[in-house]
């Protein structure tokens, strides 16, 4: 009996290690990155195509995740480049199932008023860095929520960062959804949206002649990315 079980586990083992094998040269994912992102592709069906284009976008880059449920974070740092800085919220930070992937890179926990005074961040960008951003899931903040999104595009302008906007479609019906409101499914099917690397320059000269405010120019950009409630596949 015993070694009949030793043999089940060494199959399940293998087939692991050969998807993450797999998901290494797909994706251009490292070892650990790959290893841990097989259950959520096995168990959420992950479409993902969209994340090789995502991880060749050139540095300095801000990526920029609308936050609808816990996966958001545990997908990103399975995904994402390794050299990437997560900015966590301090849910996500502790939550003590993200371990796993919180050892995939570095992470930080969000602080809303040092973001404003990010110095620290646009020095890191202007090294060529990356950062993780994760925002909160609402396509209209009032004045007070906005200020977030004022502040991640002067830190855009001042490290001339370019942006990149990421949804996770179908993570807020997950049981992990964190809008408890909503119906929620034990395994939704999950597909990653994306848009390619622009810098707030090019934003606001893409909306000529309106030219609008860095933040208003970034934010637009960022709801494109969203798809609207009549898209299906």
């Amino acid at each position: 009996m015993l070694p009949a079980a030793i043999l089940i586990l060494a199959l399940f083992l293998g087939l692991w290690a050969a998807a993450a094998l797999w998901l290494m040269t797909a994706m251009k994912l490292n070892f650990r990155q790959a290893l841990l992102y097989v259950p959520l592709k096995l168990l959420f069906g992950v479409r993902d195509d969209v994340m090789v284009s995502v991880r060749d976008s050139q540095a300095p880059v801000i990526y920029a995740v609308w936050h609808s449920s816990r996966l958001e974070p545990a997908l990103m740092l399975s995904l994402l480049p390794d050299d990437t800085l997560h900015i966590l919220d301090v849910d996500s930070a502790q939550a003590w199932w993200l371990d796993p992937w919180r050892s995939l890179a570095r992470t930080i926990v969000f602080n809303a008023r040092h973001v404003f005074v990010s110095r620290r961040l646009v020095r890191r960008l202007r090294g060529r860095g990356r950062l993780a951003l994760y925002l909160p899931d609402d396509p209209a903040p009032d004045t007070k929520a906005f200020r977030l999104f004022r502040a991640i595009s002067r830190i855009a302008v001042s490290s001339d960062a370019r942006i990149v906007p990421i949804y996770v479609e179908g993570a807020d019906t997950s049981m992990l959804s964190l809008d408890k409101d909503k119906r929620s499914r034990l395994l939704p099917r999950l597909r990653i949206h994306a848009l390619p690397a622009m810098t707030i320059a090019d934003l606001i000269a893409a909306a000529a002649p309106e030219k609008p405010l860095a933040a208003a120019a970034m934010f637009d950009y960022l709801l494109k990315v969203r798809p609207s409630p009549t898209d299906s596949d």
